[in-house]
């Protein structure tokens, strides 16, 4: 008997089925082969769509409905990251990484302005 598979289990598992139709599928067979098929800006539309799907769940107050809203919106985003030779197991390993770090300080981490040479205090462009 197999162990149930985890939920980065399944991620993973996911995201092979999705490279493997990018790679080898049949747009008239696979909607992932269709989508790769149209572009990329055809697959973000989709993670836009269902961005607000999610929301108006949401704002419904039905937990089924946004359940089955958010895994439209894992899938598709899992096919925009495909669509970029981005594993799950690497969003995985961020989320990881962001145990324990407080969001706020986190956020300013990312916001924070680059050093560049090219940038005085606080990324003003130097005068030099």
């Amino acid at each position: 008997m197999n162990a149930p598979l985890t939920g980065n289990d399944i991620l993973a598992q996911l995201g092979e089925v999705v490279a493997q139709r990018r790679d080898q599928g049949d747009p008239d067979k696979s909607y992932v082969a269709k989508l790769f098929a149209k572009g990329l800006d055809q697959i973000l539309k989709k993670v836009g769509e269902e961005a607000t799907e999610v929301v108006i769940a949401a704002k419904d107050g039905d937990p089924q409905k946004l359940v089955y809203e958010v895994a439209d919106l894992w899938f598709h985003s899992i096919v925009a990251l495909a669509a970029l030779d981005v594993r799950p197991e690497q969003v995985l390993a961020e989320l990881a990484r962001r145990e324990g770090l407080s969001g706020l300080e986190e956020f300013a981490a990312r916001s924070a302005p680059a050093s560049r040479p090219d940038q005085g205090i606080e990324g003003v462009p130097s005068t030099r």
